[in-house]
């Protein structure tokens, strides 16, 4: 499932580098005696992460800034910026907002025929997809195993009307939200991965596909591939290799030719054991419409034409004015903030943004959304205008800029918030399920800090709050730009600061 993709790896690498950073704390006698700004100037100031740009922003509860590095200067946040959609979102949109997946008919029905395409049309529902929404698993309907189980629910709509053939195409329609699919500040490598996956009206599977891969019978075979969901449509081209036992894997997944292709490269040790990596599609309503018919056939509904997809916005408009054939809901909007912060979900945050953006200014845009967030920061958190500059919703993109201090006034906000709890809900807290679950383990502030992790290139951050020991709170944002020691090693000095600031 591709939001948890090497989830755990990444958890215990930066376990080891906690512990490792921890392992260098000297606890003096008078340590009690120290001020906060001495302890952590100390703590940055220390080769070799003297020699990196750190932002970092510290206040308490009444939100009197407690210390400062570069506090109002603008920092690449990461995923960080995830926090600013996510409040957002949470502050305007009520919790059980939900949006309505429909299907409609692009002319007359006749004795169970649709003489005309069917249409099926998003409006920026994320969630048909397998994952939980919620750290308890255990609760009802926390999780979702089936991505298509709303998609049969609306071909079991179709057949309980009677329906039985389509005379011409299945169609998925996309154009809730803008034709712009992809953002153009993201690097081209990241457009392979499920984690840059392209934002449409419509969703699926998270936009992407799983690739199986291990190695062949023997050195020099073809390394073996599978992938799902399968359609019929993907061209996987396998130039990979099985290694000697005992070599570096170097398998990897690039754009091939054609909009389905995909092109596998590397080598697999004939004693390795594979893995799967998680590709994006590159048009999610094509894809979306390839579900659906799949699971039209399995109703028995039949399909004399082909499958298309469209973002156009007036090429169905006429068949909207009349009454859906079949409809489901969504999700509430606490389930789709959750997966944006809890396991930092792109795809999830950037449908959100642009969600704000259809919803508040008409238009479901990255530039629409981001205009939604500015005036929320400035308007009611009060951020200062100059402390950011947003281009994205999920942080991926490099040009996201914002401030230590902005992030500490943001999170100030949102605990004082009526939206706190929806929030907060999805906010990782260390221990638990989540990006912080094997963070600050064995620490005296185990448990106790709520906040959301950002990793890019170069880039390392963590926001949040820190609970101490009198129950007292403080937030915090921490932010390493332009690093060179790895994320292992700069998310252990990160962790380590935030230690000191419940002593």
């Amino acid at each position: 499932m591709p939001t948890f993709k090497s989830l755990p790896n990444l958890a215990l690498r930066a376990a080891v580098g906690i512990h490792a950073a921890l392992a260098t704390l000297v606890l003096p006698a008078d340590l009690g005696a120290q001020s906060l700004s001495r302890r952590l100037e100390s703590r940055l100031d220390r080769p070799p992460y003297d020699r990196h740009f750190w932002g970092v922003a510290v206040a308490d509860q009444r939100g009197r800034l407690l210390f400062g590095r570069n506090a109002d200067r603008l920092f690449i946040p990461a995923s960080n910026t995830k926090l600013v959609v996510s409040a957002t979102a949470a502050a305007l949109l009520p919790a059980d907002f939900t949006v309505t997946t429909s299907v409609y008919a692009a002319g007359p029905v006749v004795d169970g025929v649709v003489l005309g395409d069917l249409v099926l049309y998003g409006r920026g529902d994320p969630a048909f997809s397998e994952r939980c929404y919620a750290v308890d698993t255990t609760l009802a309907g926390a999780c979702d195993a089936d991505p298509a189980s709303r998609m049969r629910a609306l071909a079991d709509g179709l057949a309980a009307r009677g329906i039985r053939e389509v005379a011409g195409d299945v169609v998925g329609d996309g154009s809730w939200f803008e034709p712009t699919t992809v953002h153009p500040g993201w690097e081209g490598y990241d457009l392979t991965w499920w984690y840059a996956a392209p934002v449409s009206g419509l969703t699926f599977n998270d936009n992407s596909i799983a690739v199986r891969y291990g190695p062949g019978a023997r050195p020099g075979a073809p390394v073996t591939l599978a992938f799902s969901p399968d359609y019929g449509d993907v061209v996987l081209e396998n130039r990979a290799v099985t290694g000697p036992p005992g070599s570096r894997a170097t398998f990897d997944v690039f754009r091939g030719t054609g909009p389905a292709g995909y092109l596998a490269q590397g080598s697999v040790p004939a004693d390795g054991r594979g893995g799967t990596e998680y590709v994006a599609v590159s048009d999610p309503n094509l894809f979306a419409a390839r579900a659906f018919r799949a699971v039209l056939a399995e109703a028995g509904i039949g399909i004399r034409g082909g499958t298309g997809s469209t973002t156009d916005s007036m090429r169905y408009a006429p068949a909207r004015t009349g009454d859906p054939l079949a409809e489901v809901q969504s999700r509430p909007l606490r389930d789709w903030i959750f997966p944006v912060l809890n396991t930092s979900q792109n795809l999830f945050a950037e449908v959100l943004l642009k969600q704000l953006g259809r919803q508040f200014r008409g238009t479901g845009s990255w530039e629409a959304g981001i205009d939604v967030e500015r005036r929320f920061l400035i308007d009611s958190v009060g951020v200062d205008s100059t402390q950011f500059s947003l281009s994205d919703g999920s942080g991926l993109s490099a040009v996201n800029l914002v401030t230590p201090l902005a992030f500490t006034r943001l999170l100030a906000y949102m605990r004082r918030h009526p939206s706190w709890p929806v929030f907060a809900a999805g906010l990782p807290q260390s221990g638990q399920r989540g990006s912080l679950r094997f963070r600050f383990a064995g620490t005296p502030i185990e448990g106790r800090v709520r906040g959301k992790t950002g990793s890019i290139a170069r880039v390392n951050t963590l926001s949040g709050f820190v609970e101490r020991a009198d129950g007292s709170w403080r937030v915090f944002s921490v932010q390493a730009n332009h690093h060179v020691l790895g994320g292992r090693v700069m998310i252990g000095q990160i962790d380590s600061v935030v230690v000191e600031l419940a002593r």
